[in-house]
């Protein structure tokens, strides 16, 4: 089977730090995924619980995807009474497969599941041939 998307870096089990330059160093949980291929497209799950759209960002550089997700804190203005989540980050990151068509990737989140749909680029779909005389 072709894999249209490689984890670009080993990816951790357990809490990642991560840090850039002068950023505090913060702990990245690494989302569960489900990859599956349909006709046209490759569909990636991932489960990131309390995540929504604004706590998410996706970015796509040099064929590699980074996927990651914030989930909020409590507002300012709640009194917590009973607390067993925290707030979290999520990251994953993929190398993409040159076969993927990067401009039409289209991504969308539903109670805390994002879903990227990785269309298939038009040279590597199978197409029929028609025979002429």
């Amino acid at each position: 089977m072709n894999k249209p998307l490689k984890q670009s870096q080993q990816q951790p089990q357990r809490p990642e730090k991560v840090s850039s330059g002068n950023e505090n160093h913060r702990q990245y949980l690494t989302p569960a995924v489900d990859i599956v291929e349909t006709g046209d497209a490759y569909l990636l799950e991932s489960d990131m619980p309390g995540v929504n759209k604004e706590g998410l960002e996706i970015l796509l550089e040099n064929n590699e995807l980074t996927i990651i997700g914030r989930r909020p804190d409590l507002p300012a203005d709640a009194q917590c009474i009973y607390r067993e989540s925290k707030p979290a980050y999520y990251r994953r990151v993929f190398e993409l497969d040159p076969t993927i068509d990067v401009d039409k990737i289209d991504a969308r989140v539903e109670q805390g599941v994002l879903t990227l749909t990785l269309p298939k680029s038009e040279r590597v779909k199978p197409r029929k041939i028609t025979v002429t005389e």
